[in-house]
């Protein structure tokens, strides 16, 4: 099997070299890293349950796919092969916005990632791979603020603090 690198980047997204992920991981150094959101057109949010056997997160719902571009790999390229990988959608992609985040995760890992922030939209149903995935739900804004003030623990880190910027930056439209 071969061993998954990571990109790392400055504080500028300016990018450095490679590493091993889980070195990355177990370091906490800065690295890229995309996630998706995907709508439909009642302006539900398509959500994945993490598969339980993942790195880490594992069982906790976030948006619909995340992951890291390689080197010299376009990131909306990525974002879009690793959506189909995942969930088994194809779907137009638009950056909206990045951000940094850094997060001691389980497993003794620290997840630092400058994290490029992908929307997309569509009314089909995910087909999941079940190495990646658990388990999907399409789930309105009401229901999802409700289930993040309730449950915060059953959601990942990077979800919590990105999904408000999605909804603040208008980033909703109907198909």
């Amino acid at each position: 099997m071969l061993t998954q690198k990571v990109v790392l980047v400055d504080k500028y997204d300016h990018a450095l070299g490679e590493m091993e992920k889980m070195e990355a991981h177990e370091n906490g150094i800065l690295h890229r890293a995309f996630s998706i959101f995907i709508f439909n057109a009642k302006g539900e949010l398509l959500l994945q349950q993490r598969a339980k056997k993942k790195y880490h997160g594992g069982g906790l719902w976030t948006n619909a796919c995340c992951s890291h571009p390689q080197w010299n790999e376009d990131i909306k390229e990525s974002a879009v092969r690793r959506l189909q990988f995942e969930m088994g959608l194809l779907c137009e992609l638009q950056h909206a916005f990045s951000f940094i985040y850094h997060t001691p995760v389980e497993n003794g890992l620290i997840e630092h990632e400058y994290d490029h922030v992908y929307i997309g939209y569509s009314n089909e149903n995910p087909i999941v791979n079940v190495e990646e995935v658990e388990n999907f739900k399409w789930i309105s804004m009401t229901q999802l603020k409700k289930d993040m003030n309730a449950f915060p623990e059953q959601f990942t880190f990077w979800f919590k603090q990105c999904v408000d910027s999605v909804i603040d930056k208008n980033l909703l439209r109907t198909l």
